[in-house]
């Protein structure tokens, strides 16, 4: 014999934890709290819905830019502000939708959540820049894009733990 075969046979053999003929128990799965995930994820739409327009009042009240409408249109500017918040609450509910499923079917739901989001914040941030406007008016657009998305971010991520329980 050469000298692994006797470091081998010397080696104790240790037992399998499951025998072979025996199934391994099963794992709990974790379970979903969805009014609980909901919730949040409506709390995060009213925040961000908000945000916008807090953000909006400040750059064309206080900054005097004219984001979204002509600065004559005053602090508020026009339905676009509306529809600029209502389109934030709407990308809010589709991020919880998607912090859903990845919380029902990934084995590292944050992860794939924050690496999603990131990237559509990172392009809702780099928008601005390709359509024909004047360069403050995009750097706002952009800051608040980036604001708003990280904000979402944060509030989504925050509420997935605890609106997770073992089964």
């Amino acid at each position: 014999m050469d000298e692994y075969e006797d470091m081998m046979s010397a080696a104790p053999v240790e037992p399998h934890p499951h025998p072979p003929h025996q199934p391994l128990p099963p794992s709990p799965q974790p379970r979903i709290r969805t009014g609980r995930l909901w919730a949040g994820g409506i709390g995060t739409a009213g925040v961000t819905s908000l945000l916008v327009l807090v953000s909006i009042l400040l750059v064309r009240g206080v900054f005097h830019i004219p984001v979204l409408a002509p600065a004559r249109d005053g602090a508020y500017g026009t339905a676009n502000t509306t529809s600029y918040a209502l389109g934030a609450a709407v990308v809010a509910l589709l991020a919880t939708a998607l912090l859903e499923l990845l919380l029902d079917a990934m084995p590292n739901p944050l992860t794939f959540f924050y690496w999603i989001t990131g990237l559509v914040t990172a392009a809702a941030t780099i928008l601005p820049f390709t359509v024909p406007a004047d360069q403050n008016a995009q750097y706002a657009t952009a800051a608040i894009n980036l604001i708003t998305g990280c904000a979402m971010i944060s509030m989504l991520g925050s509420i997935a733990p605890g609106s997770i329980r073992s089964a």
